[in-house]
């Protein structure tokens, strides 16, 4: 990978690896953190990864330090609100984002990896397996587990018909 390529993946992911990172941890300036020491990362091995893998490296590399944080702080992610920006959106979107973030944060982190990854970031079930170093089929298992427990928790807040 040259300097230039190196500099397009800034360009092109930084900004997707935060917002996965935050919305998986929570805590802006530890987010911070971990998508800058994935890019050192990136940085010192640029000669081994290959331009079309950078991005799946790069995720791979954050996902693993992510985890490697909250093994090391011993704690549940912090409750901190970040200061993503977002477009403006009415009140009921409002609610039912809030909503949705709840029941996302009330999975365990495989569970919610695999829901931002899928669902948020829009990768593929084989680019989120190499990220998470899992099957094929295991993501598509687990994934559809924590979707099935997605849609009991918001069923649960859903308004009855009378």
């Amino acid at each position: 990978m040259t300097d230039i390529e190196y500099n397009d993946c800034v360009d092109n992911f930084a900004d997707g690896v935060y917002r996965f990172i935050v919305k998986n941890i929570r805590h802006t300036e530890d987010a911070q953190d971990i998508v800058q020491s994935a890019f050192e990362k990136l940085w010192v091995n640029r000669a081994q990864v290959l331009p079309e893998k950078a991005k799946s490296y790069l995720f791979t590399v954050a996902y693993h330090q992510m985890i490697d944080h909250i093994r090391k702080s011993n704690k549940m992610p912090l409750e901190e609100e970040t200061s993503i920006p977002h477009q403006p959106i009415n009140q009921g979107q409002a609610e039912l984002k809030q909503l949705l973030m709840r029941a996302v944060n009330q999975l365990n982190p495989t569970q919610k990896s695999l829901v931002l990854l899928k669902d948020y970031e829009g990768y593929s079930y084989q680019e989120i397996a190499e990220i998470m170093n899992l099957s094929d089929s295991q993501v598509k298992v687990y994934l559809h587990r924590a979707r099935l427990i997605l849609k009991n928790k918001l069923s649960a807040y859903a308004p009855t018909a009378s």
